[in-house]
């Protein structure tokens, strides 16, 4: 017979052997916002799947994780398993050698390569290799005042065309000497792609279509000399100052973003304002035929990546999988203010239809009906850079007129050109 002691030895053994064999992974994101959800998705994997998969979440701010990722991968000390990464970061990675594993072959046998938007996907695919899950459908909406646009007379029909938008924002100016959009120097890559070019062509060369982006430009620096659309005092729209000052007082009527635009930092730092925004798809630009184009584009969003020092691959691989298709995850993932997911069948839940509570309208349907009118994006290792020159050195100079759009666009071209 066995003794107590022997029993209770036993079950000790056990227990030591079932909690060693328990994985834990370390996974770095870039959002401060996204911790919470993050650790939520550990726990309802453990429960959905029976795995005690633990996954240490750690939070730097958008700018800091390339920064802290290029040290661990350079000193080779504290690399994570899994890494959240915004796409216009993506490129700081994709030198000779990717520090990311090549996800190609999970993607296709689990069945996400027909099941994410194409659009989307290829954000994330360089060389003929995806080195990340993209998460985030982030397609660029019009954010409008629904009471001042009444207020004003302004119906939907009133900013369908770019042409369009641009007389009515002359007239309420005119008539009422009333802004009418915000600018940030990253519309300039959104509006480029959604007239049908881009920041760099298939081959890697800067400013392809020259010609077409001096005419964006030039285009832009009207609307800001007309006051028609202004930037916001501090520069950029993602200030949280510029959600108190000029959204808040009615400095301006309308505001492109993503759709994480609209459910992270309109709900985050303008929460008084609920139910006076809404969505609407962005102006399209016309053709001499008067044939619209696509009524939306893309800008950032997250992607999930598997770093190639990983001891945990197939753990890691896992969990994405887990994150990406669970209709739980993604629907908690929009509730909470953080985008709308890539993941083509969560579209059908009826959580991300429904008339959303901060804008009212659905947010849902709207971005499903834009999807397939996301033009490409061609990604090149010298996309971050070129974002935020722009953001950054050129655009403002051009609207505030220290630089014409051709002198602001042909140095801007020449310093992505340097190798």
């Amino acid at each position: 017979m066995f003794s107590t002691k022997r029993i209770f030895l036993g079950f000790f053994f056990l227990s030591s052997l079932v909690t060693a064999r328990a994985e834990s992974l370390e996974m770095w994101i870039s959002s401060f916002q996204d911790q919470v959800y993050y650790e939520k998705m550990a726990k309802l994997y453990r429960d959905k799947t029976k795995d005690d998969l633990q996954v240490n979440v750690h939070s730097y701010g958008f700018r800091e994780m390339p920064d802290k990722l290029a040290t661990a991968f350079v000193t080779g000390k504290g690399i994570p398993d899994l890494v959240q990464l915004d796409e216009t970061f993506f490129g700081v990675f994709l030198g000779k050698r990717s520090p990311f594993i090549d996800l190609t072959d999970r993607v296709k046998k689990s069945g996400l390569v027909k099941d994410i938007h194409p659009r989307r996907l290829e954000v994330f695919t360089f060389g003929g290799k995806t080195l990340g899950v993209p998460q985030s459908l982030s397609a660029m909406v019009l954010y409008y005042r629904k009471d001042l646009f009444k207020e004003y007379g302004i119906k939907p029909a009133d900013v369908a065309t770019w042409k369009s938008f641009q007389k009515t924002g002359e007239k309420l100016m005119k008539d009422h000497g009333q802004r009418f959009m915000a600018l940030d120097g990253t519309h300039f890559d959104v509006l480029l792609r959604q007239k049908g070019f881009d920041l760099f062509d298939a081959k890697g060369k800067p400013l392809p279509d020259f010609e077409e982006a001096v005419d964006l430009m030039e285009w832009l620096a009207s609307l800001s000399e007309k006051q028609i659309a202004v930037m916001p005092d501090r520069g950029t729209i993602f200030d949280p100052v510029f959600f108190s000052g000029d959204l808040e007082t009615g400095e301006v009527l309308c505001v492109m973003g993503a759709d994480w635009y609209g459910l992270d930092l309109f709900q985050q730092f303008a929460p008084d304002m609920k139910g006076q925004w809404g969505i609407l798809p962005l102006p399209a630009w016309t053709d001499d035929k008067g044939k619209l184009g696509p009524r939306t584009a893309t800008f950032a969003g997250q992607g999930l990546m598997i770093c190639s020092k990983s001891e945990k691959v197939d753990a890691a691989w896992k969990f994405i999988e887990f994150v990406m298709k669970d209709p739980d995850a993604n629907a908690d993932r929009f509730a909470q203010g953080n985008s709308f997911p890539a993941y083509l069948p969560a579209w059908k839940d009826k959580r991300l239809l429904g008339k959303h509570e901060y804008f009212g309208d659905s947010m849902g349907k709207l971005l499903v009906e834009l999807a397939d009118e996301i033009p490409p994006l061609n990604v090149n290792p010298k996309r971050p850079q070129a974002i935020f020159l722009m953001q950054e050195n050129y655009f403002g100079s051009v609207m505030f007129q220290a630089l014409s759009a051709r002198q602001a666009l042909t140095e801007y071209r020449e310093a992505l050109s340097k190798d």
